[in-house]
């Protein structure tokens, strides 16, 4: 009988997952986030979200960025330096208007360059937004 529970227990502690060791690691491991994905979290209809990336030119050539557009009308976007030297950045400034918006809201915003390893930069907005509650309208002056 204490064999087989002997047994178990090392069967456990080999297993991934069982151990105190394992759970540790995986605890230790950093989440990987994209630089070009803003979560703006849980927001009121209405609302005008506003949010700076920077995008970096990785390359080891000039990278010019030719236009930016949106993937619709609630969103603009300006680039602050079209032209980056290899290793320079600059500011993408991203604002997103809520209104007439309810639920999980996903927007793009596309960087169109002369890369010909990444001709468009995507960068990605999302926000979980909120309508106005009609008590909240009838109690505004």
């Amino acid at each position: 009988m204490i064999r087989i529970f002997l047994i178990l227990v090392c069967l456990c502690f080999s297993l991934p997952g069982c151990s105190a060791q394992n759970k540790k690691e995986i605890r230790k491991q950093p989440e990987i986030s994209d630089p070009y994905s803003w979560d703006f979290g849980k927001r009121q209809e209405g609302e005008v979200l506003k949010h700076t990336f920077v995008l970096k030119n990785k390359s080891k050539t000039t990278l010019t960025i030719k236009d930016m557009n949106t993937s619709c009308g609630c969103a603009i976007s300006k680039v602050e330096k079209k032209v980056l030297s290899a290793g320079e950045s600059t500011l993408v400034e991203v604002q997103f208007n809520t209104k007439g918006y309810s639920g999980p809201v996903e927007q793009y915003i596309y960087a169109h360059t002369d890369s010909l390893d990444s001709p468009i930069i995507r960068f990605i907005i999302k926000a979980e937004v909120v309508k106005k509650s009609l008590q909240s309208t009838v109690d505004s002056p």
